[in-house]
Protein backbone atom coordinates (compact mmCIF):
# COMPACT_ATOMS: atom_id res chain seq x y z
CA UNK A 1 0.00 0.00 0.00
CA UNK A 2 3.06 2.58 0.86
CA UNK A 3 4.57 1.62 -2.45
CA UNK A 4 1.19 2.64 -4.20
CA UNK A 5 0.75 5.56 -2.13
CA UNK A 6 4.42 6.70 -3.32
CA UNK A 7 4.14 5.89 -7.00
CA UNK A 8 0.85 8.18 -7.04
CA UNK A 9 2.27 10.81 -5.39
CA UNK A 10 5.24 10.74 -7.56
CA UNK A 11 3.05 11.20 -10.79
CA UNK A 12 0.69 13.90 -9.63
CA UNK A 13 4.17 15.67 -8.31
CA UNK A 14 5.96 14.93 -12.00
CA UNK A 15 2.18 16.53 -13.57
CA UNK A 16 2.83 19.49 -11.46
CA UNK A 17 6.27 20.24 -12.56
CA UNK A 18 5.38 19.77 -16.46
CA UNK A 19 2.67 21.68 -16.51
CA UNK A 20 4.52 24.82 -14.65
CA UNK A 21 7.48 24.93 -16.46
CA UNK A 22 8.11 27.61 -19.19
CA UNK A 23 9.54 26.83 -22.94
CA UNK A 24 12.78 28.45 -23.76
CA UNK A 25 14.50 28.18 -27.51
CA UNK A 26 18.07 26.93 -26.83
CA UNK A 27 20.16 29.76 -28.19
CA UNK A 28 22.53 32.03 -25.90
CA UNK A 29 22.68 35.75 -26.16
CA UNK A 30 25.48 38.08 -24.19
CA UNK A 31 26.25 41.89 -24.49
CA UNK A 32 29.73 42.34 -25.02
CA UNK A 33 31.69 45.61 -25.33
CA UNK A 34 34.95 45.50 -26.47
CA UNK A 35 35.67 41.91 -25.55
CA UNK A 36 36.88 39.00 -27.83
CA UNK A 37 35.23 35.77 -27.90
CA UNK A 38 37.46 34.03 -25.42
CA UNK A 39 36.54 36.79 -22.98
CA UNK A 40 32.28 36.59 -23.71
CA UNK A 41 30.03 35.66 -20.72
CA UNK A 42 29.39 31.63 -21.30
CA UNK A 43 26.47 30.25 -21.08
CA UNK A 44 23.66 22.14 -53.97
CA UNK A 45 21.01 19.49 -52.40
CA UNK A 46 21.02 18.68 -49.21
CA UNK A 47 21.74 14.90 -48.68
CA UNK A 48 19.10 12.41 -48.00
CA UNK A 49 19.69 8.90 -47.34
CA UNK A 50 16.59 6.04 -46.46
CA UNK A 51 17.28 3.22 -44.12
CA UNK A 52 15.36 0.81 -42.86
CA UNK A 53 14.59 0.34 -38.91
CA UNK A 54 17.37 -0.69 -37.17
CA UNK A 55 17.39 -2.99 -34.17
CA UNK A 56 16.26 -1.43 -30.64
CA UNK A 57 19.34 -3.15 -28.96
CA UNK A 58 22.25 -1.44 -30.77
CA UNK A 59 22.97 0.67 -27.91
CA UNK A 60 27.24 1.68 -28.67
CA UNK A 61 26.85 5.44 -29.86
CA UNK A 62 30.97 5.81 -30.67
CA UNK A 63 30.11 5.35 -34.06
CA UNK A 64 26.99 7.72 -34.76
CA UNK A 65 29.04 10.07 -32.15
CA UNK A 66 32.65 10.21 -34.39
CA UNK A 67 30.35 10.35 -37.31
CA UNK A 68 28.37 13.59 -36.21
CA UNK A 69 31.08 15.47 -34.20
CA UNK A 70 33.06 16.90 -37.30
CA UNK A 71 29.76 18.08 -38.60
CA UNK A 72 28.20 20.28 -35.81
CA UNK A 73 29.45 23.18 -35.62
CA UNK A 74 30.28 26.73 -33.15
CA UNK A 75 27.86 29.55 -34.22
CA UNK A 76 28.47 32.69 -33.77
CA UNK A 77 25.98 35.88 -34.54
CA UNK A 78 27.55 39.24 -33.49
CA UNK A 79 24.52 41.97 -33.77
CA UNK A 80 23.78 45.37 -32.93
CA UNK A 81 21.15 46.46 -30.90
CA UNK A 82 18.96 48.87 -31.60
CA UNK A 83 18.69 52.26 -29.52
CA UNK A 84 15.75 54.25 -28.44
CA UNK A 85 15.46 57.89 -29.44
CA UNK A 86 13.45 59.71 -27.45
CA UNK A 87 15.76 57.81 -24.23
CA UNK A 88 18.87 59.38 -25.50
CA UNK A 89 17.53 62.79 -26.42
CA UNK A 90 16.47 63.27 -22.46
CA UNK A 91 18.81 61.45 -20.53
CA UNK A 92 22.23 61.23 -23.30
CA UNK A 93 23.57 58.39 -25.74
CA UNK A 94 23.96 56.00 -23.62
CA UNK A 95 21.15 55.94 -21.29
CA UNK A 96 18.92 53.53 -23.68
CA UNK A 97 21.37 50.75 -23.69
CA UNK A 98 21.20 50.91 -28.20
CA UNK A 99 24.24 50.36 -30.20
CA UNK A 100 25.86 47.67 -28.41
CA UNK A 101 27.92 44.60 -29.72
CA UNK A 102 25.35 41.48 -28.98
CA UNK A 103 26.97 37.95 -29.14
CA UNK A 104 24.80 35.31 -29.27
CA UNK A 105 25.93 31.75 -29.76
CA UNK A 106 24.39 28.06 -30.97
CA UNK A 107 25.31 25.67 -33.26
CA UNK A 108 24.92 24.09 -36.40
CA UNK A 109 25.21 20.94 -39.11
CA UNK A 110 27.10 20.96 -41.92
CA UNK A 111 25.02 19.00 -44.64
CA UNK A 112 27.19 19.16 -47.65
CA UNK A 113 30.92 19.19 -48.56
CA UNK A 114 30.82 22.59 -50.50
CA UNK A 115 29.79 24.21 -46.81
CA UNK A 116 26.28 24.50 -46.39
CA UNK A 117 24.89 24.73 -42.94
CA UNK A 118 21.61 24.26 -41.60
CA UNK A 119 21.07 26.09 -38.09
CA UNK A 120 18.04 27.61 -36.26
CA UNK A 121 16.59 30.79 -37.67
CA UNK A 122 16.67 32.08 -33.85
CA UNK A 123 20.20 31.52 -33.48
CA UNK A 124 21.42 33.74 -36.39
CA UNK A 125 18.52 36.31 -36.56
CA UNK A 126 19.72 40.32 -36.56
CA UNK A 127 23.18 38.94 -37.38
CA UNK A 128 25.50 41.71 -38.53
CA UNK A 129 28.26 39.26 -38.40
CA UNK A 130 27.99 34.80 -38.87
CA UNK A 131 31.60 33.18 -37.45
CA UNK A 132 31.54 29.85 -38.03
CA UNK A 133 34.05 27.34 -36.24
CA UNK A 134 34.62 23.88 -37.52
CA UNK A 135 35.55 20.59 -34.65
CA UNK A 136 38.98 21.62 -35.58
CA UNK A 137 39.09 25.26 -34.37
CA UNK A 138 38.93 26.94 -38.31
CA UNK A 139 36.70 29.50 -38.23
CA UNK A 140 35.02 30.59 -41.34
CA UNK A 141 33.11 33.88 -42.32
CA UNK A 142 29.06 32.72 -43.28
CA UNK A 143 26.13 33.88 -45.66
CA UNK A 144 22.75 33.89 -44.95
CA UNK A 145 21.28 31.69 -48.23
CA UNK A 146 17.54 31.72 -46.75
CA UNK A 147 15.83 31.58 -43.55
CA UNK A 148 12.52 30.35 -42.67
CA UNK A 149 10.68 31.62 -39.18
CA UNK A 150 7.77 29.26 -39.07
CA UNK A 151 10.04 26.41 -39.12
CA UNK A 152 12.50 28.36 -36.99
CA UNK A 153 15.36 27.19 -39.91
CA UNK A 154 18.14 28.80 -41.39
CA UNK A 155 20.60 27.93 -43.99
CA UNK A 156 24.12 29.49 -43.81
CA UNK A 157 27.47 28.55 -46.57
CA UNK A 158 30.83 28.61 -45.78
CA UNK A 159 33.91 29.02 -48.48
CA UNK A 160 35.03 25.69 -47.64
CA UNK A 161 35.12 22.19 -49.56
CA UNK A 162 35.49 18.27 -49.08
CA UNK A 163 34.19 19.44 -45.20
CA UNK A 164 32.44 16.11 -42.96
CA UNK A 165 28.64 16.45 -43.10
CA UNK A 166 25.85 14.39 -42.19
CA UNK A 167 23.06 12.83 -44.18
CA UNK A 168 19.40 13.29 -43.22
CA UNK A 169 17.17 10.42 -42.39
CA UNK A 170 13.66 10.04 -42.68
CA UNK A 171 12.01 11.41 -39.68
CA UNK A 172 8.49 9.61 -40.44
CA UNK A 173 10.64 6.20 -39.60
CA UNK A 174 12.03 7.81 -36.70
CA UNK A 175 10.21 5.46 -33.91
CA UNK A 176 8.87 6.30 -29.97
CA UNK A 177 11.59 4.70 -27.43
CA UNK A 178 14.43 4.29 -29.60
CA UNK A 179 18.23 5.98 -29.03
CA UNK A 180 18.56 9.44 -30.23
CA UNK A 181 22.35 11.28 -29.87
CA UNK A 182 22.17 15.44 -29.27
CA UNK A 183 25.01 17.11 -30.75
CA UNK A 184 26.12 20.62 -30.42
CA UNK A 185 27.49 23.62 -28.11
CA UNK A 186 25.78 24.12 -24.72
CA UNK A 187 27.50 26.59 -22.55
CA UNK A 188 29.90 27.18 -25.31
CA UNK A 189 31.34 23.43 -24.73
CA UNK A 190 32.03 22.58 -27.80
CA UNK A 191 31.67 19.23 -29.21
CA UNK A 192 29.34 18.28 -26.76
CA UNK A 193 27.44 14.44 -26.92
CA UNK A 194 24.16 12.92 -25.22
CA UNK A 195 21.84 10.28 -25.08
CA UNK A 196 18.64 9.83 -25.06
CA UNK A 197 15.74 7.92 -26.57
CA UNK A 198 12.78 9.96 -28.53
CA UNK A 199 9.79 10.54 -25.91
CA UNK A 200 7.48 11.39 -28.44
CA UNK A 201 6.63 12.52 -31.99
CA UNK A 202 4.46 15.31 -33.00
CA UNK A 203 4.98 17.78 -30.21
CA UNK A 204 3.21 20.69 -29.84
CA UNK A 205 4.19 22.92 -26.99
CA UNK A 206 2.45 26.27 -27.86
CA UNK A 207 6.26 28.23 -28.24
CA UNK A 208 4.69 30.57 -30.64
CA UNK A 209 0.73 31.31 -30.20
CA UNK A 210 0.24 29.51 -33.65
CA UNK A 211 2.69 31.33 -35.78
CA UNK A 212 5.00 28.93 -36.37
CA UNK A 213 4.93 24.41 -37.48
CA UNK A 214 4.91 22.79 -34.32
CA UNK A 215 5.23 19.14 -34.41
CA UNK A 216 8.79 18.07 -32.93
CA UNK A 217 9.89 15.34 -32.01
CA UNK A 218 10.63 15.15 -27.89
CA UNK A 219 13.28 13.70 -26.69
CA UNK A 220 15.27 13.54 -22.86
CA UNK A 221 18.81 13.79 -24.41
CA UNK A 222 19.98 16.88 -22.39
CA UNK A 223 19.74 19.91 -24.49
CA UNK A 224 21.55 23.13 -23.27
CA UNK A 225 21.22 26.81 -23.80
CA UNK A 226 23.59 27.09 -27.03
CA UNK A 227 22.53 23.60 -28.54
CA UNK A 228 20.05 25.09 -30.89
CA UNK A 229 20.35 24.51 -34.41
CA UNK A 230 22.53 21.37 -33.47
CA UNK A 231 21.89 17.95 -34.75
CA UNK A 232 19.52 14.83 -33.48
CA UNK A 233 21.14 11.73 -34.67
CA UNK A 234 19.75 8.47 -34.56
CA UNK A 235 22.86 5.28 -33.41
CA UNK A 236 23.78 5.56 -37.44
CA UNK A 237 24.69 9.08 -37.77
CA UNK A 238 21.81 10.44 -39.32
CA UNK A 239 19.85 13.41 -39.07
CA UNK A 240 16.57 13.12 -37.42
CA UNK A 241 16.37 16.84 -36.39
CA UNK A 242 17.29 19.81 -35.56
CA UNK A 243 17.53 20.66 -31.96
CA UNK A 244 15.32 23.14 -31.54
CA UNK A 245 14.20 24.40 -27.47
CA UNK A 246 13.97 22.66 -24.72
CA UNK A 247 11.05 22.74 -21.17
CA UNK A 248 12.50 24.58 -18.02
CA UNK A 249 11.50 26.99 -15.29
CA UNK A 250 15.23 27.72 -15.24
CA UNK A 251 16.43 27.96 -18.84
CA UNK A 252 18.55 24.93 -18.78
CA UNK A 253 17.77 21.35 -19.09
CA UNK A 254 15.42 19.38 -17.03
CA UNK A 255 14.16 16.80 -18.46
CA UNK A 256 12.58 17.38 -22.40
CA UNK A 257 13.81 18.77 -25.37
CA UNK A 258 12.91 19.31 -28.69
CA UNK A 259 13.84 18.65 -32.12
CA UNK A 260 12.43 20.34 -35.71
CA UNK A 261 12.20 17.22 -37.50
CA UNK A 262 14.36 16.10 -40.79
CA UNK A 263 11.91 15.84 -43.33
CA UNK A 264 10.43 19.61 -42.43
CA UNK A 265 14.30 21.10 -42.16
CA UNK A 266 15.32 19.18 -45.85
CA UNK A 267 12.08 20.32 -47.12
CA UNK A 268 12.69 24.18 -46.08
CA UNK A 269 16.76 23.57 -47.20
CA UNK A 270 16.07 22.22 -50.52
CA UNK A 271 13.22 25.06 -51.25
CA UNK A 272 15.51 27.89 -50.06
CA UNK A 273 18.03 26.00 -52.50
CA UNK A 274 15.50 25.71 -55.34
CA UNK A 275 13.31 28.85 -55.54
CA UNK A 276 15.16 31.58 -52.77
CA UNK A 277 11.88 30.78 -50.73
CA UNK A 278 9.73 28.36 -48.76
CA UNK A 279 6.75 26.43 -50.62
CA UNK A 280 4.15 26.26 -48.37
CA UNK A 281 1.15 23.74 -49.35
CA UNK A 282 -2.48 24.29 -47.48
CA UNK A 283 -4.71 21.30 -47.74
CA UNK A 284 -7.27 23.89 -47.67
CA UNK A 285 -9.83 23.29 -44.61
CA UNK A 286 -10.69 25.02 -41.17
CA UNK A 287 -10.00 22.29 -38.49
CA UNK A 288 -11.06 21.29 -34.92
CA UNK A 289 -9.31 19.18 -32.50
CA UNK A 290 -11.37 16.26 -31.12
CA UNK A 291 -12.42 16.86 -27.64
CA UNK A 292 -14.82 15.15 -25.21
CA UNK A 293 -17.80 17.54 -25.99
CA UNK A 294 -17.41 17.26 -30.47
CA UNK A 295 -17.27 12.81 -29.71
CA UNK A 296 -20.60 13.46 -28.17
CA UNK A 297 -22.21 16.01 -30.20
CA UNK A 298 -21.48 14.13 -33.71
CA UNK A 299 -22.05 10.89 -31.64
CA UNK A 300 -18.37 9.78 -32.47
CA UNK A 301 -16.89 5.91 -32.32
CA UNK A 302 -13.25 7.21 -32.03
CA UNK A 303 -10.90 9.33 -30.51
CA UNK A 304 -8.17 10.61 -32.67
CA UNK A 305 -8.16 12.67 -35.62
CA UNK A 306 -8.41 15.99 -37.21
CA UNK A 307 -11.88 17.05 -37.52
CA UNK A 308 -12.93 19.56 -40.64
CA UNK A 309 -15.07 22.45 -39.72
CA UNK A 310 -15.03 23.97 -42.83
CA UNK A 311 -13.48 23.24 -46.27
CA UNK A 312 -12.38 26.69 -47.78
CA UNK A 313 -12.95 27.85 -51.18
CA UNK A 314 -11.06 27.19 -54.16
CA UNK A 315 -8.83 24.97 -52.02
CA UNK A 316 -7.61 21.24 -53.07
CA UNK A 317 -9.94 19.64 -50.18
CA UNK A 318 -13.08 21.73 -51.74
CA UNK A 319 -12.13 20.32 -55.15
CA UNK A 320 -11.36 16.85 -54.09
CA UNK A 321 -14.61 16.69 -52.44
CA UNK A 322 -13.83 16.79 -48.83
CA UNK A 323 -16.76 18.03 -46.87
CA UNK A 324 -17.30 19.74 -43.26
CA UNK A 325 -17.46 16.98 -40.48
CA UNK A 326 -14.63 14.62 -42.42
CA UNK A 327 -12.82 13.59 -39.75
CA UNK A 328 -9.10 12.62 -41.14
CA UNK A 329 -7.08 9.80 -40.28
CA UNK A 330 -4.30 9.26 -42.50
CA UNK A 331 -2.23 11.24 -45.04
CA UNK A 332 -0.24 8.46 -47.49
CA UNK A 333 -1.46 6.18 -45.45
CA UNK A 334 0.61 7.79 -41.77
CA UNK A 335 -1.64 8.09 -39.01
CA UNK A 336 -3.04 11.37 -37.89
CA UNK A 337 -4.23 11.67 -34.31
CA UNK A 338 -3.84 15.46 -34.04
CA UNK A 339 -3.67 18.61 -35.78
CA UNK A 340 0.23 18.32 -35.40
CA UNK A 341 0.78 15.29 -37.01
CA UNK A 342 -0.94 16.79 -40.12
CA UNK A 343 0.76 20.14 -39.43
CA UNK A 344 3.74 18.11 -39.56
CA UNK A 345 2.91 15.75 -43.13
CA UNK A 346 1.91 19.28 -45.04
CA UNK A 347 5.27 20.77 -43.84
CA UNK A 348 7.20 18.18 -45.65
CA UNK A 349 4.99 19.38 -49.59
CA UNK A 350 4.52 21.65 -51.74
CA UNK A 351 1.72 23.15 -53.38
CA UNK A 352 0.99 20.90 -56.43
CA UNK A 353 1.68 17.60 -54.98
CA UNK A 354 -0.85 15.13 -54.67
CA UNK A 355 -1.69 13.24 -51.36
CA UNK A 356 -3.55 10.33 -50.26
CA UNK A 357 -6.49 11.56 -47.40
CA UNK A 358 -8.40 9.13 -45.57
CA UNK A 359 -11.60 10.34 -43.77
CA UNK A 360 -14.11 8.70 -41.72
CA UNK A 361 -17.43 9.87 -43.12
CA UNK A 362 -20.96 8.94 -41.27
CA UNK A 363 -18.80 6.28 -39.62
CA UNK A 364 -17.26 5.21 -42.92
CA UNK A 365 -13.91 5.38 -44.26
CA UNK A 366 -13.27 6.90 -47.82
CA UNK A 367 -10.22 7.86 -49.25
CA UNK A 368 -9.52 10.68 -52.00
CA UNK A 369 -6.98 12.51 -53.90
CA UNK A 370 -6.35 15.78 -52.72
CA UNK A 371 -3.77 18.23 -54.84
CA UNK A 372 -1.96 20.50 -52.45
CA UNK A 373 -2.30 24.05 -52.98
CA UNK A 374 -0.54 27.38 -52.09
CA UNK A 375 -2.88 29.92 -49.46
CA UNK A 376 -4.39 31.61 -52.75
CA UNK A 377 -5.62 28.01 -54.41
CA UNK A 378 -2.87 28.08 -56.63
CA UNK A 379 0.29 26.04 -57.43
CA UNK A 380 2.57 29.55 -58.16
CA UNK A 381 2.44 32.94 -56.51
CA UNK A 382 1.78 35.81 -59.31
CA UNK A 383 3.16 39.08 -58.92
CA UNK A 384 0.57 40.60 -56.86
CA UNK A 385 -1.11 37.78 -55.35
CA UNK A 386 -0.39 38.81 -51.47
CA UNK A 387 -1.72 42.67 -52.12
CA UNK A 388 -4.94 40.94 -53.87
CA UNK A 389 -5.52 37.83 -51.50
CA UNK A 390 -5.16 39.26 -48.54
CA UNK A 391 -5.92 42.94 -48.85
CA UNK A 392 -8.36 43.30 -52.35
CA UNK A 393 -7.80 45.30 -55.50
CA UNK A 394 -5.70 48.32 -54.80
CA UNK A 395 -4.67 51.55 -56.20
CA UNK A 396 -2.44 54.26 -56.22
CA UNK A 397 -3.67 57.07 -54.15
CA UNK A 398 -5.77 59.55 -56.59
CA UNK A 399 -4.18 63.44 -56.90
CA UNK A 400 -7.45 64.51 -55.35
CA UNK A 401 -7.64 62.65 -52.46
CA UNK A 402 -3.95 63.25 -51.63
CA UNK A 403 -4.92 66.63 -52.33
CA UNK A 404 -7.38 66.75 -49.86
CA UNK A 405 -5.95 64.84 -46.92
CA UNK A 406 -1.76 67.01 -47.74
CA UNK A 407 -0.44 63.76 -47.92
CA UNK A 408 1.96 62.23 -50.86
CA UNK A 409 1.88 58.29 -50.15
CA UNK A 410 -0.97 55.83 -49.63
CA UNK A 411 -2.91 53.12 -51.66
CA UNK A 412 -6.60 53.18 -52.35
CA UNK A 413 -8.66 50.38 -52.03
CA UNK A 414 -10.34 49.78 -55.36
CA UNK A 415 -12.28 46.49 -53.85
CA UNK A 416 -11.62 45.63 -50.39
CA UNK A 417 -11.49 41.40 -50.12
CA UNK A 418 -10.47 40.62 -46.66
CA UNK A 419 -13.58 39.93 -44.64
CA UNK A 420 -11.83 41.06 -40.96
CA UNK A 421 -11.22 44.33 -42.90
CA UNK A 422 -14.86 44.77 -43.96
CA UNK A 423 -16.87 43.47 -40.61
CA UNK A 424 -14.25 46.37 -38.81
CA UNK A 425 -16.10 49.18 -41.25
CA UNK A 426 -12.88 49.66 -44.02
CA UNK A 427 -14.76 50.55 -47.20
CA UNK A 428 -13.42 50.71 -50.88
CA UNK A 429 -11.80 54.39 -51.48
CA UNK A 430 -10.25 54.03 -47.93
CA UNK A 431 -6.51 54.61 -48.12
CA UNK A 432 -3.83 52.50 -46.60
CA UNK A 433 -0.67 54.51 -45.27
CA UNK A 434 1.52 52.21 -44.04
CA UNK A 435 1.65 48.26 -43.47
CA UNK A 436 4.21 46.71 -40.66
CA UNK A 437 5.13 50.85 -39.85
CA UNK A 438 6.54 51.55 -43.53
CA UNK A 439 4.51 53.89 -45.87
CA UNK A 440 3.28 52.66 -48.93
CA UNK A 441 3.45 54.60 -52.01
CA UNK A 442 2.33 52.11 -54.68
CA UNK A 443 0.46 48.57 -55.22
CA UNK A 444 3.84 47.13 -55.56
CA UNK A 445 5.52 48.34 -52.36
CA UNK A 446 2.38 46.92 -50.45
CA UNK A 447 3.28 43.58 -52.26
CA UNK A 448 7.03 43.87 -51.48
CA UNK A 449 6.52 44.74 -47.86
CA UNK A 450 3.48 41.74 -47.26
CA UNK A 451 6.18 39.19 -48.68
CA UNK A 452 8.55 40.58 -46.66
CA UNK A 453 6.80 40.16 -43.44
CA UNK A 454 5.72 36.64 -44.26
CA UNK A 455 4.66 34.24 -41.15
CA UNK A 456 4.27 37.63 -39.44
CA UNK A 457 1.21 39.70 -37.60
CA UNK A 458 1.59 43.02 -38.87
CA UNK A 459 -0.64 46.31 -38.60
CA UNK A 460 -1.98 47.89 -40.95
CA UNK A 461 -2.60 51.45 -41.04
CA UNK A 462 -5.75 52.75 -42.67
CA UNK A 463 -7.09 56.17 -43.17
CA UNK A 464 -10.76 56.25 -43.60
CA UNK A 465 -13.44 58.19 -45.64
CA UNK A 466 -13.95 60.43 -42.53
CA UNK A 467 -10.26 61.26 -41.97
CA UNK A 468 -9.72 59.08 -38.83
CA UNK A 469 -6.79 56.51 -39.00
CA UNK A 470 -7.69 53.40 -37.72
CA UNK A 471 -4.78 50.31 -36.80
CA UNK A 472 -6.13 47.06 -38.23
CA UNK A 473 -4.18 43.86 -37.45
CA UNK A 474 -3.27 41.16 -40.49
CA UNK A 475 -2.01 38.07 -39.95
CA UNK A 476 0.23 37.01 -43.69
CA UNK A 477 0.48 33.78 -44.27
CA UNK A 478 3.39 31.59 -45.84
Amino acid sequence: MKKIISLVFASVLGGFIAISSYVYVVGNSQKAENLDSESQPKFVKTNYISTSNYAAEVTDFTKAAEETINAVVHVKNVSISGSNPLIEFFYGADASGGGKTTIGTGSGVIISPDGYIITNNHVIRGAKEIEITLNNQKSYAAEVIGTHESSDIALVKIDATELPFVSFANSDNVRVGEWVLAVGNPFNLTSTVTAGIVSAKARNINISGGRMIESFIQTDAAVNPGNSGGALVNVRGELVGINTAITSQTGSYVGYSFAVPSNIAKKVIDDLLEFGDVQTAYLGIKFSELNNDLIDELDLKITEGVLISEVTENGGAEAAGLKANDIITKMDNIKINKFSNMQGFISTKRPGDIVDVTVLRNGKEKQFKVKLSNQFGKETIDKLDFSKYLLGNLEKISKKDAEKYRINYGVQFVKVKNKDFIKNGVKNGDIILKIADEKVYDVQEVENVLRKNKGKLIIVQILNEDGYVEYLRLMVNN
